[in-house]
């Protein structure tokens, strides 16, 4: 079995740590972010998951590209990668869990064993680049 999920991550770094989020049900913790819908671009599905998920508006004018990782996808066969494009940006409104998601946290680097393959290759990235405690 082979396959790709395309998916888009907002990478909210402060004071040393990185914002995480846990769905219902799952037992690790992710970036916030998710699949694209449709012919969505990542800025749309940017913007509609964080949304979804934590209740703030991401500010468009303020969105960057942070870099894009793969890896085998965490729960899914062997051969099944996902594609994490990951975006910073500045956001308003107060950041709450909502639809899907259970908890949110801040981690460190170490909490990396927390995350999924694909979030820990960004950790790594974070971490060289003095941005991640």
């Amino acid at each position: 079995m082979s396959g790709l999920i395309d998916t888009v991550a907002w990478v909210r770094v402060e004071n040393g740590r990185i914002l995480c989020a846990r769905s219902r049900g799952k037992d690790v913790f992710y970036i916030p972010g998710g699949k694209r819908e449709g012919r969505e671009t990542d800025l749309q599905t940017l913007l509609r998951e964080v949304e979804e998920e934590l209740s703030v508006a991401v500010l468009p004018a303020t969105v960057a590209p942070k870099g894009t990782y793969e890896a085998q996808a965490h729960g899914h066969a062997d051969g099944v990668l996902v594609r994490m494009a990951c975006y910073t940006a500045d956001y308003e409104g107060t950041l709450a869990v909502s639809n899907e998601i259970e908890e949110m946290a801040w981690f460190s680097y170490a909490d990396r064993p927390l995350v999924p393959p694909v979030d820990q290759l960004l950790f790594d990235d974070l971490k060289a680049a003095g941005e991640l405690s």
